[in-house]
């Protein structure tokens, strides 16, 4: 069974990364947003520097949820008898995430070992995610994998609580253990991924448990799944609030009051979704947003890595004039034209690559 919701929220945290947001930032540069709304508009579409969450914080978190919803769905014949094969399969997309995440953003192709980073990706963190929520999914029942759950995210916490709570940027201890393990292989910001880890697979974990949600007593769509997924994100979000005055949210570290916070989001969201379109079959109004989601490693790619403005400028140069200040905004709805072409002919031809 094809998750349709999940398709279609997919496609809009890429509509969001990849199309939505490279406009409004363009625009943002070309035109500084004036006035308390301009600048909470601007604000909406900025990672924030270091405490609190915006809209732009999001788009991470809601990847590695959905990476998690679909473990249920796809492995539920593995439960207790996962083989050999199993295994090496879920290695292989394991190596395969961390691959194209040094492509994206490890320095791969820059050919300059003493420039590569070999953890700094968000399909990295998916990977470690996937890796540990499958594992736990298939060899553990649900109380089981509650409480490993709870033990990751409370190794977490505990790390930061025997350190004082030392949420400096530099001195934090999920940035001391990235130096330590990483060392001059660093990205140079102020982002953690080695203890970090720990709440990428919580958050993972947290999609999964959304899945089996979905899954419980057959697949089939209905309202009150839909209802117990709002209930669970309601009880996260007010759960990360809470504990945030103790903990604040940072996502730069994915401090545990974050982890609740974004989790409670995107399981409220895929509720929104699950009602809108599988309980209730609002379908065809999300055919080209449903198309990123199903080619969603190769929209991520493609939009990622690749620079259509050469393209762009030989197809537009006309507008140039026309524009004026503008005309750099004109290059990257171009972009972006180009890219939603792409995907949605891929779609319209069911190629669909997956690893």
């Amino acid at each position: 069974m094809r998750l349709k919701s999940l398709d279609i929220l997919r496609g809009l945290d890429l509509w969001l990364l990849l199309m939505v947001g490279p406009l409004f930032h363009k625009l943002f540069s070309i035109v500084p947003p004036q006035g308390e709304l301009g600048q909470w508009f601007q604000f909406q579409f900025s990672h924030v520097a270091w405490e609190g969450f915006a809209m732009w914080d999001i788009v991470m978190p809601l990847f590695m949820f959905m990476s998690g919803v679909t473990i249920p769905f796809s492995m539920e014949r593995y439960k207790g008898r996962a083989d050999t094969g199993f295994y090496l399969k879920l290695l292989k997309r394991f190596c395969l995430l961390f691959f194209l995440g040094w492509i994206v953003q490890g320095n791969l192709l820059s050919f300059d070992l003493a420039s590569f980073h070999p953890f700094s990706n968000t399909l990295q963190a998916i990977a470690v995610g996937y890796l540990v929520s499958a594992l736990l999914f298939v060899n553990f029942g649900l109380r089981g994998q509650l409480l490993m759950t709870s033990l990751l995210f409370l190794s977490y916490l505990s790390a930061f609580l025997f350190t004082g709570m030392d949420i400096d940027p530099q001195t934090n201890v999920a940035m001391l253990v990235d130096e330590a393990v990483l060392g001059s292989h660093r990205d140079g910001t102020d982002y953690t991924w080695i203890l970090s880890s720990l709440n990428f697979s919580v958050t993972v974990m947290s999609g999964c448990f959304a899945g089996q949600i979905m899954c419980y007593k057959g697949k089939e769509a209905s309202p009150r799944k839909a209802l117990i997924m709002s209930a669970a994100g309601v009880a996260l979000v007010v759960s990360g609030l809470l504990m945030s005055p103790f903990f604040p949210v940072i996502k730069r570290i994915w401090s545990s009051s974050m982890t609740l916070l974004s989790s409670g989001i995107c399981f409220l969201l895929m509720s929104v979704l699950y009602y809108a379109v599988d309980v209730r079959g609002c379908r065809r109004e999300f055919k080209a947003i449903q198309s990123f989601g199903m080619n969603s490693i190769t929209a991520y790619m493609i939009g990622e890595t690749i620079n259509f403005s050469s393209v762009s400028s030989s197809l537009l140069y006309g507008f140039e004039s026309l524009a004026g200040k503008f005309y750099p905004l004109v290059i990257t709805f171009g972009n972006v034209v180009i890219l939603f072409l792409i995907i949605y002919f891929m779609y319209r031809y069911k190629v669909f690559i997956r690893i």
